[in-house]
């Protein structure tokens, strides 16, 4: 075979290159694409045709042609993978787009949470209290023996004691660290780095070893209220708890005090509100602050007198929104809790 011969294979090579690759352009699926390699790569097709012919060359044309063949075959099986690779990746996309399951749970809006009666009763309480002048006070809800009782008046043995179902901690010397059963310890704290005159609430979580029923639960919510200035009478007691009544409750409520006994206020009262439908409701406890808690907290009880009151704050979100059962609070069984 002759030279000229040869350059016509070369030349028959870059066309068949050039007519693959326009081939594998257009065709528009992957079944298009492999007919068209296989008519291009295949053994009885154009390029096999000219690989047949080299047996027929000198040896240096031969090399020469061969050559071209290879890079012929190269270029075009680039090109095919290239195009393949492309398509089978439409091809997925395609399907996983049919087959798309939208797991996406659509509600019809968007609903938010709110606070707990609680605490919507704890801030509102705040709120009263602050606008008759009252700053607030917090304090540890795990106390020593001596800001729970002795500095209140109950030193070790007294009988009262008894009515406070303690949970102690095991800190310390037996029985001398517990979890706070009220809030009081808070006003001890208060008026040993305060000086009168002094008003202040002190609300909070307090602990007693109670089995919870409709009306009391272990681990419960308190909010106490501290006077101490010159001149404070049992008179500023009672105006301070029905100007409370009527801001908190209502105009259509009133309260009154009925004589009681508490070691760390004297003389001590109990401390009820008249609901509108004439019948009478205990709320909590209130007094003058005994002299022996002013001395044990460093005031002269001879200059000065205070009153100190404190009720539940769960009991009186009850009463504002008329529940029956204080565990209704706690079990957060969202149908309730929604009302509020």
């Amino acid at each position: 075979m002759s030279s000229s011969e040869a350059d016509a294979l070369v030349t028959t090579l870059d066309d068949l290159v050039e007519e693959a690759l326009a081939t594998f352009d257009d065709v528009a699926s992957l079944s298009g694409l492999n007919e068209a390699a296989a008519a291009v790569l295949g053994k009885r097709s154009s390029l096999g045709a000219v690989k047949q012919q080299l047996g027929a060359l000198a040896p240096d044309e031969r090399k020469v042609v061969g050559r071209a063949a290879n890079e012929a075959r190269t270029r075009i099986q680039a090109r095919f993978d290239e195009r393949q690779a492309t398509m089978q990746e439409a091809e997925r996309r395609a399907q996983l787009e049919a087959e798309r399951l939208d797991l996406t749970e659509h509600t019809s809006s968007r609903r938010l949470g709110h606070l707990h009666l609680v605490t919507q009763t704890w801030q509102a309480l705040e709120d009263v209290f602050v606008g008759m002048g009252f700053t607030v006070a917090e304090g540890p809800e795990i106390e020593t023996d001596w800001y729970n009782f002795e500095a209140l008046n109950f030193p070790e043995g007294h009988t009262a004691r008894d009515m406070f179902d303690t949970l102690y901690v095991d800190v310390g010397q037996p029985e001398s660290t517990l979890l706070r059963t009220h809030t009081s310890p808070v006003q001890v704290r208060v008026m040993e780095r305060s000086e009168p005159p002094i008003y202040t609430i002190s609300p909070g979580r307090v602990f007693r070893r109670d089995t919870a029923d409709a009306t009391h639960m272990p681990v419960f919510h308190q909010i106490e209220g501290l006077v101490v200035d010159e001149g404070i009478t049992f008179g500023d007691l009672a105006g301070t708890m029905e100007a409370f009544t009527k801001a908190y409750f209502g105009g259509d409520f009133t309260s009154r005090l009925r004589p009681s006994y508490f070691p760390f206020t004297e003389p001590s009262a109990e401390f009820d509100i008249r609901l509108p439908d004439g019948t009478w409701l205990e709320l909590g406890g209130s007094g003058m602050v005994h002299p022996n808690v002013l001395a044990n907290c460093h005031i002269d009880p001879e200059r000065f007198s205070g009153f100190a009151f404190g009720f539940g704050i769960d009991r009186l979100a009850l009463v504002r929104h008329d529940v029956d059962d204080l565990r209704e609070l706690y079990r957060n069984d969202v149908r309730f809790l929604r009302q509020f």
